[in-house]
């Protein structure tokens, strides 16, 4: 079976984990998910994340969850630009989240970054998802 939107399965079982209080949390392994987990550690949404080799040519996510006196770090996380409606942004016209407490994740020409990263490196691209 193949998956339509492998980046949004992410980001729903990450909202499942943290919903069901899981401390990790497994999905499949793709570069842009990776970027996208990468992001997220250095915001500090997450703990972080380990690239496991499953079997012969398959890999896997482990994303370690954060939570703070036993809430979820991650309060709102919500997939933005979907397979069937691609979002794109001029770095202009991007409008902060949350009045700048949550972030924007950007697939830019220079790599997949938060949106204040983005304003300094004055780049847009396609708006993936938003956090808080």
């Amino acid at each position: 079976m193949s998956m339509n939107d492998p980046l949004g399965d992410m980001l729903t079982r990450i909202r499942n984990g943290q919903q069901a209080r899981k401390a990790v949390t497994a999905a499949p392994f793709s570069k842009l998910q990776e970027s996208v987990c990468r992001v997220l550690q250095d915001e500090g949404y997450i703990r972080g994340y380990k690239v496991v080799d499953i079997s012969a040519g398959k890999k896997e996510l482990h994303i370690e969850l954060k939570y703070d006196a036993g809430n979820p770090a991650i309060r709102e996380l919500k997939r933005i630009s979907k397979p069937g409606r691609r979002i794109y942004s001029q770095i202009k016209g991007l409008q902060q989240f949350y009045n700048g407490l949550g972030i924007k994740i950007l697939s830019t020409p220079q790599g997949v970054m938060a949106d204040h990263k983005a304003k300094a490196a004055n780049v847009g691209g396609e708006v993936l998802c938003q956090v808080f």
